[in-house]
């Protein structure tokens, strides 16, 4: 997991070339999804900044739009729920792809060379560059199986 000052210092030069202010608000929103593990929507995280920082008045618009900066930049990452909205979580760990959950939203992360190894032999096959990638697999998680 990357270190959060060196989070922080790319936030505030992410911050500076876009002519934005670092302010507390903005900190506590990178803090919150740094400090929590998982995928959140932006309205967990609203209420994961409001509950740590009492004396802070923060915006659910505050909250969207910082979220926009971080994702730009590569800080932050979502998974897109279609009508459901975003869940997002901190940027710049290894990467890894999803399993979701349409029943209860549980999301599980995992990674596998083989499927690795596969993409990059498609993408060659078809003389295409590839410079990123996302995996998603959408079902039903163990538990709600035995509930179906």
């Amino acid at each position: 997991m990357v270190e959060y000052p060196f989070l922080l210092d790319e936030f505030t030069l992410l911050l500076k070339k876009n002519g934005l202010k670092f302010t507390r608000q903005r900190e506590a929103i990178l803090k919150a999804l740094y400090e929590h593990d998982g995928h959140f929507s932006p309205e967990e995280i609203h209420r994961f900044v409001s509950e740590a920082n009492d004396d802070l008045n923060i915006g659910i618009a505050t909250i969207y739009r910082t979220l926009t900066l971080l994702e730009d930049a590569g800080l932050a990452e979502s998974i897109s729920f279609g009508k459901d909205g975003k869940k997002y979580e901190i940027g710049l760990k290894k990467h890894h792809d999803h399993l979701i959950c349409t029943a209860c939203g549980t999301i599980v992360e995992f990674s596998d060379d083989v499927i690795e190894a596969r993409q990059e032999a498609i993408a060659e096959k078809y003389h295409f560059q590839m410079t990123d990638h996302t995996m998603k697999i959408v079902g039903l998680c163990a538990d709600c199986q035995t509930k179906h």
